[in-house]
């Protein structure tokens, strides 16, 4: 089928298949004009194609319909040595910030209180699923590189040991319309609970068959070792299951 992608004002078509990958439209565009896959986000009304999924995986898509491309622009030339590019992810906005490659944990929650207005007491930050506990290790310590993403809890004002106490959640998991037909699924499970703990309750329930799964929460793919909490999941929110595996590159 032919899909309509929008960028900048233009638009242009591409032929895909039914079960086509997102990911390889995206090299497609990288062919057609010349941006990185990596840079690229496809959405239709604000809702993301998410890389490790296809395009049965989203009933909105049909032929005709017009995607929205959005492009990452490129570090800019003028970035003196040393300096680098990162996003900070609030759960519902995030910042994109210049440090330095030797710049402390505690520099960079400076900087984002200063940007945001956050007090640096309830900053707890998060890198590739680890916490970055100590404030006088560089950021580079933590494997942060150019276009890190460094996610971001708010503590409790009465936190006990750094560690809010456990919270009882009531979910939705959303199935996709090749799964259960579309079923809404309530849950609860406490938010200290990982993502596998939640794809189990429902293996070992009988609710999903058994299969591999992938889990989304606002349009991001969901970190199978990590809390709900760390993914800033709330009390109503909706998670989306789909079929599959995504490898830890495609996170």
């Amino acid at each position: 089928m032919r899909l309509i992608i929008v960028a900048g004002g233009q638009e242009f078509a591409v032929e895909v298949g039914d079960r086509e990958p997102v990911l390889e439209i995206k090299k497609r565009i990288e062919q057609f004009l010349g941006c990185p896959v990596s840079g690229q986000t496809l959405s239709i009304c604000g809702w993301e194609l998410v890389d490790g999924l296809d395009l049965e995986d989203y009933p909105i898509v049909t032929a005709g319909t017009k995607i929205d491309l959005t492009v990452k622009p490129p570090p800019v030339a003028f970035n003196h040595r040393g300096k680098i590019q990162i996003t900070v992810k609030f759960s519902c906005r995030h910042l994109n910030i210049e440090v330095d490659k030797t710049e402390t944990v505690r520099s960079l929650k400076e900087k984002i209180h200063i940007m945001d207005g956050t007090p640096i007491k309830r900053l707890s930050l998060f890198h590739s699923g680890v916490e970055l506990e100590d404030d006088f290790r560089n950021l580079s310590e933590y494997g942060i590189s150019e276009f890190s993403e460094v996610v971001v809890f708010l503590k409790t004002m009465n936190r006990l040991r750094d560690e809010p106490p456990a919270r009882k959640l009531s979910i939705v998991v959303q199935t996709s319309s090749s799964l259960l037909n579309a079923a809404s699924i309530p849950v609860e499970i406490k938010d200290c609970g990982t993502v596998n703990d939640l794809r189990q309750m429902l293996l070992d329930g009988k609710i999903l068959p058994q299969d591999d799964y992938l889990f989304i929460h606002k349009q991001r793919i969901m970190r199978d070792n990590c809390s709900l909490r760390w993914h800033g999941v709330e009390n109503g929110d909706s998670l989306y299951v789909f079929k599959g595996t995504v490898s830890s590159s495609e996170y």
